[in-house]
């Protein structure tokens, strides 16, 4: 091992976290292992080389180089079992144990590096003394003794750079199940919103449906049946979806608007804006109906001459905002959160974190309840 070694430890390994990856398969060790191991010995013969040629020393340059790649060999093929010790005995420890078969495996592995090393030289000369290299066992106490420092550092980066990619690797394992229970909990708040469609509006409608029949008009009965039908069958959809298009969405809500018209006949008038180039828009399903189920309770409902409601929705770069806006009371100055509103502000909360925001002002005719989030194509 030349002095390079004991300088340049923090390269042993450049990749931040890829070297221990064998502490899951051997394959991955390997594939991760090949460019560290062969960068680093050639940066190493090659700096070696070059330096001792510009002090004007004379020795067998190729076999030079190649003995100073090869010393590395050792350090290489023992990677793996260090980090096979650490699965079985992971330091920084407060047992003796791991500490001393550690220290144990520090010490074996240096003793077979200078074995190795010690070899390379004698049997091949590299610095072309005249006289030989000298005697093995000399050569081997020299390489042992003289680089033990480099091998305990040497050593301690592999531990180091494993704990750091285990401890890489717990992290994205806790993202990866933060994302699947964000993702449940967007479910199961779905499913509360499919719920939440109040059983009195299903009543209600379905008493509307029978005065028009018994007005013999039929027509508006099959009409208003099968609008019915529709919205629910698409409330009672069981699918684990969290996405629509918002062209889905506003056909959803005409059809729920539409039903809501024959409780409140001509007290209720709605309008949905929305451009056709929007209509693509990625969106929570059931992501606006709250919101206009909370104008007509807490707007519309209030007043008894009815009112306005007006569903839109603008793309300005990047933000999809979807407006809900009704001219009816103003909202008080503490206003609490119903379930369904509750629930979709946790839902995209869980959706998007805090790409998003959910907003109720007062207006100067009326009340705006806002939808934010990032713009994506279905």
């Amino acid at each position: 091992m030349s002095s390079l070694q004991n300088v340049t430890l923090a390269q042993v390994f450049p990749y931040d976290g890829a070297m221990t990856a064998t502490a899951h398969s051997s394959t991955k060790t390997w594939r991760y292992m090949l460019g560290p191991w062969l960068a680093l010995p050639l940066f190493d013969a090659t700096q070696t080389v070059v330096s001792m040629r510009a002090m004007g020393m004379q020795h067998n340059w190729p076999m030079l180089f190649a003995v100073t790649m090869a010393s590395w060999l050792i350090w290489a093929a023992f990677t793996p079992v260090v980090l096979a010790l650490l699965r079985r005995l992971p330091i920084p420890s407060r047992q003796v144990l791991p500490w001393a078969v550690h220290g144990a495996a520090c010490l074996a592995i240096a003793a077979a590096w200078a074995t190795w090393s010690a070899l390379l030289e004698h049997q091949t000369n590299p610095f072309a003394w005249p006289t030989g290299p000298g005697s093995f066992p000399l050569l081997w106490q020299s390489k042992f003794l003289g680089n033990l420092i480099g091998d305990v550092i040497l050593y301690g980066a592999i531990v180091a750079l494993s704990i750091t990619f285990d401890a890489h690797q717990r992290l994205l394992h806790q993202r990866e199940a933060s994302a699947r229970l964000s993702e449940l909990l967007a479910q199961a708040q779905l499913a509360a919103l499919r719920l939440q469609i109040e059983p009195h509006f299903i009543f209600n409608a379905l008493n509307a449906v029978t005065g028009l029949i018994r007005e013999k008009k039929d027509n508006e009965a099959i009409a208003a049946i099968a609008a019915l039908g529709d919205l629910l069958r698409r409330v009672t959809d069981r699918s684990e979806r969290q996405f629509v298009t918002l062209e889905d969405e506003a056909d959803f809500l005409r059809k729920y608007l539409d039903i809501q018209q024959m409780r409140f006949g001509e007290r209720l008038n709605y309008r949905i804006d929305i451009p056709g180039a929007l209509m693509k828009a990625q969106v929570p399903d059931f992501v606006v109906q709250p919101l206009v189920e909370n104008a007509i309770k807490h707007g519309i409902a209030k007043r008894a001459k009815g009112g306005g409601l007006n569903v839109s929705a603008i793309c300005d770069g990047a933000v999809l905002t979807l407006s809900v806006f009704n001219d009816g009371p103003a909202l008080p100055d503490q206003v609490q959160d119903g379930v369904g509103l509750s629930n979709t502000r946790r839902r995209l909360h869980a959706l998007y974190g805090n790409a998003q925001a959910l907003m109720l002002n007062n207006q100067a005719s009326g009340v705006l309840a806002t939808i934010t989030l990032p713009y994506r194509e279905a």
